[in-house]
């Protein structure tokens, strides 16, 4: 299981992090990533990160203001959001995936049960 936190109001510009608890056996030969969905909108791919930490890759609209990590001994993910924008309010999902083409396809073993972040303007 995935279990999302740390998700809430904010302002636009504000830094806000997620974080996600991770209870997958053998985590540490998973990828792990974000997604969000919008009101009215389809979920889109938000940031992935390696099973090593080594490697990571982002959307464009969030890329140099997003960015994840993970810690392997305590099976957690992170995804530390500055620049906040009002387009970036979503419910966002921690996800993860053995496969990394997968994982960015939205085609995830594991997801989250998601949590809200909003950004007012």
């Amino acid at each position: 299981q995935l279990v999302e936190s740390g998700g809430g109001l904010v302002q636009a510009g504000d830094s806000l992090r997620l974080s996600c608890a991770a209870s997958i056996a053998s985590f540490t030969s998973y990828n792990m990533g974000w997604f969000r969905q919008a009101p009215g909108k389809e979920r889109e791919f938000v940031a992935a990160i390696d099973w090593s930490g080594t490697n990571d890759y982002y959307d464009h609209s969030v890329k140099g203001r997003f960015f994840v990590s993970r810690d392997n001994n305590n099976y957690m993910i992170y995804l530390q959001m500055n620049h906040l924008q009002p387009d970036d309010t979503a419910i966002y999902y921690c996800v993860g995936e053995s496969n990394w083409g997968r994982l960015v396809a939205g085609l995830n073993e594991y997801w989250g049960q998601g949590i809200q972040v909003t950004v007012s303007s």
